[in-house]
């Protein structure tokens, strides 16, 4: 297998983190992104962490003509994709633009891809895929019932990939289900920088602890969970890069199509996570404990042993260096990439 590798999405947040674990593993990233959620900064950025600035294409998944003409110009081995929209909210009130994102520019990619004879791919999918759950942790032979248009379009792709590679066994296809990604590289350089109100709970405490929000507002206190607040499985950024480049280095060996989840494989509850901040920073984080949002779920964490048993892949940072991480990050970078 050749060395570059196409990152669509990758100036985002974990594809930007993905980048700095290619280069390490030494492959060599090309990330295409049309900068409609993320900074075009970032670029230079990776430069300093890895010693070399990745080359940057700025473009749409869905413009079907420039993929074919990053094929033509690339020697790419394989395709890492992150590109489209990830909030839960957002899909709710724009279903179709998520549907165009997500599942059409998955298969306009899939199209080039297939046409150009490069047969490897990384997706970037979600354990929004399995909705509320029956029971936690999750393992991945849970029922996948998505609660809203974003997670609808998570298991739409998935399909689609799994009846190519049914179609077509030459295939090497991963579907990653991420948990909920924090943190941030350790060099404090590149990290999340939500642009306009975050979508997760750790940008909201990080804008609390700097001074830019007053106080965090704690979405239900009476929740069945050992403090009364919800439960979620957090993940750090840099577990969940290095996470792909195991997949990646796994589906190499063979055709085939491997589904995984990657999560700490523990629940953290908001309460857990806000103290976990308060040593990591010094800083009080002030909050107000309120009513419940209609449809969160009390708890959910995943069941992440098969990416270990799979691919020797476990997350190895714990909810301390998470909160350190995203505290380095958020000071050195109060306006993100600005």
């Amino acid at each position: 297998m050749g060395d570059c590798i196409l990152v669509t999405g990758g100036a985002g947040f974990v594809g930007s983190h993905s980048c700095v674990a290619l280069a390490e593993a030494g492959y060599t990233p090309l990330i295409l992104d049309n900068l409609g959620n993320s900074d075009v900064r970032v670029v230079e950025r990776l430069g300093r962490i890895t010693g070399t600035v990745p080359t940057f294409i700025e473009g749409d998944v869905r413009d079907r003509a420039l993929l074919d003409r990053v094929f033509a110009m690339h020697d790419v081995a394989g395709v890492m994709h992150f590109a489209g929209l990830k909030a839960v909210g957002d899909s709710v009130r724009d279903p179709i633009g998520y549907y165009d994102n997500n599942v059409n520019g998955s298969l306009v990619l899939a199209a080039a891809m297939q046409q150009a004879g490069v047969k490897t791919l990384i997706f970037s999918s979600s354990a929004t895929v399995y909705g509320e759950p029956e029971r936690s942790p999750i393992p991945e032979d849970a029922p996948r019932r998505p609660a809203n248009p974003y997670g609808h379009s998570k298991r739409m792709v998935e399909q689609a990939l799994a009846d190519l590679q049914h179609a077509q066994p030459e295939w090497r296809i991963a579907l990653l289900r991420y948990f909920n990604p924090v943190g941030a590289h350790e060099s404090g350089l590149i990290g999340e920088h939500p642009q306009g109100k975050p979508n997760n709970l750790m940008p909201f405490v990080c804008q609390v602890a700097v001074g830019q929000r007053a106080e965090l507002a704690v979405h239900g206190g009476d929740y069945p969970t050992h403090d009364g607040t919800g439960v979620r499985d957090y993940v750090h950024v840099m577990d969940l890069a290095e996470g792909h480049v195991a997949a990646l280095r796994h589906v190499a060996k063979a055709p085939g199509l491997l589904t995984l989840n990657l999560g700490s494989g523990r629940g953290a509850s908001v309460l857990d996570v806000v103290k976990a901040f308060e040593r990591a920073s010094g800083r009080p984080v002030a909050h107000t404990i309120g009513p419940r949002r209609p449809g969160d779920v009390s708890a959910y964490w995943g069941d992440a042993s098969l990416a270990e048993a799979t691919m020797g892949w476990r997350a190895r940072r714990d909810l301390d260096q998470m909160c350190a991480d995203s505290w380095r990050w958020q000071q050195g970078n109060p306006r993100g990439y600005e």
